[in-house]
């Protein structure tokens, strides 16, 4: 079955029994690693997938994170500073992602995606040991845990993804360790969110614990170069896990001082750093600028541009000069972008979480200020994004009705293959909006196809 007849078949199941939302949600709420950033606002159901769509989203995903991965060879002449700075990175977030660079881009990613009637569409690639929401599991079993949905679920051989599982796998596997080896792991966040990220960062040293990875919770001040190792107090780590962002290096002149001893020990091979600061620029929307323009589709496979045309919508740098659209019409970027307003979002290269978006249909902003915005743009680290109409919904609310929302899916992949989803969705009423927690969004989880049906 595909994901339209499970969802319409589990609906009118549920409407059936008459469950409502609060309990449908499960023990979700309860969880102190969840509401750490979900603040117990979850989703009634989960979203489904049917296997040929699991498999096909994911190969597009693969194509594209190799379309990506060949981008500084393919275009650059192997230059990575030269494509670093193309995708909208300053000099000094260039010089730190020269440092320790990768043998090969990360498999450790989350696709951010809305669906509409045409299929997936990306609105970004977030890459990397920053990636949110790996713990996501939690919200399938607790759901599952509801007898409506646990025998749905047993009957259409539906499952999910131990994301969290493979998080473990993809920092073993990368890092070039093995469980046996059992390496000392450091959870390294930036000093000035340690405080506020450490509850959640304890949470997860001890789930990654129960997977038998050794890891403690720790910022960059905390570790010290000596004696051939880094350190953290006594202990001797042999991966840091890195949490802390490209934008990090920006904040002030101590950022060096803090990040230079471990870069330099990574260099030297006395510390595996997962992951190495290069997949911030693969990362940039600004990449993904370089795999939607016409005039490079010359370097990639007939498979890659197949998945390329699926799941990417137009995308451009703002840069002055004529663009070529979807249907191969040449327009000057800045005139068309101001006289398309509606059809068009800006936003940062290398910032997450919504930040800095610009949504052009946006119903408070006036056409003068929108080109101001697009004129102040130029030749920053900004794109333009064709606007994505995401199909809403349905889910039980506390009345037991069926409501609208909009969602957004987060589909991961790591060393193994497909790494499991989720999503963040808010309601339809709310209007289009960027989805994420301060707009209101809640989480839910995702389930697909892995088994064959009961008979």
């Amino acid at each position: 079955m595909d994901r339209e007849s499970l969802t319409r078949e589990y609906l009118a199941e549920v409407v059936a029994s008459g469950a409502k939302a609060d309990e449908l949600v499960g023990t979700q709420v309860r969880s102190a690693m969840l509401n750490t950033f979900y603040d117990s606002k979850y989703l009634s159901r989960p979203l489904f997938l049917g296997l040929a769509e699991q498999v096909r989203l994911h190969a597009d995903l693969e194509n594209l994170r190799t379309a990506l991965a060949a981008l500084p060879d393919r275009l650059f002449g192997g230059d990575f500073a030269a494509f670093s700075r193309a995708v909208g990175l300053n000099d000094l977030q260039v010089a730190a992602v020269l440092r320790g660079r990768g043998r090969s881009l990360t498999r450790q990613t989350r696709a951010d995606l809305y669906l509409d009637p045409s299929g997936f569409k990306l609105l970004e690639l977030n890459i990397g040991s920053a990636v949110g929401g790996m713990d996501n599991a939690d919200m399938c079993r607790s759901q599952l845990d509801h007898p409506v949905l646990a025998e749905f679920a047993e009957r259409h051989g539906l499952g999910y993804v131990d994301t969290l599982r493979e998080q473990v796998n993809n920092i073993l596997v990368e890092s070039g360790f093995t469980r046996e080896d059992r390496p000392v792991v450091a959870l390294t966040d930036w000093p000035g969110s340690y405080d506020k990220m450490l509850p959640y960062m304890e949470l997860l040293c001890g789930r990654w614990a129960e997977l038998g990875l050794e890891a403690y919770p720790c910022h960059l001040g905390h570790l010290e170069a000596r004696d051939g190792r880094v350190w953290l107090g006594d202990k001797p780590v042999d991966i840091v896990f890195r949490t802390f962002l490209i934008g990090d290096v920006l904040k002030g002149p101590e950022a060096p001082g803090l990040m230079d001893p471990v870069l330099d020990a990574a260099e030297r091979g006395e510390v595996r750093i997962f992951t190495p600061m290069d997949s911030a620029a693969y990362a940039s929307k600004g990449a993904l600028a370089m795999l939607s323009d016409e005039g490079n589709r010359g370097l990639f496979t007939p498979e890659e541009l197949a998945s390329l045309d699926r799941i990417l919508p137009w995308t451009r740098m703002v840069r002055p000069g004529p663009v070529t659209l979807e249907g191969g019409e040449r327009v000057d970027l800045v005139e068309y972008a101001v006289a398309h307003q509606q059809e068009l979002a800006l936003k940062p290269t290398s910032l997450s979480g919504g930040s800095g978006v610009v949504l052009g249909w946006a119903e408070d902003l006036a056409p003068q200020e929108w080109r101001e915005l697009v004129t102040a743009a130029l030749d920053g680290p900004f794109v333009v994004q064709r606007r994505i109409r995401p199909t809403p919904e349905l889910f039980p609310d506390e009345r037991g009705e069926l409501t609208s929302w909009t969602p957004l899916w987060g589909v991961f992949t790591s060393a193994a293959g497909y790494g499991g989803a989720f999503a963040r969705a808010t309601p339809e009423s709310s209007g289009d909006v960027v989805v994420n927690v301060a707009n209101g969004a809640h989480a839910g989880p995702v389930l697909q196809v892995t088994a064959a049906p009961e008979r």
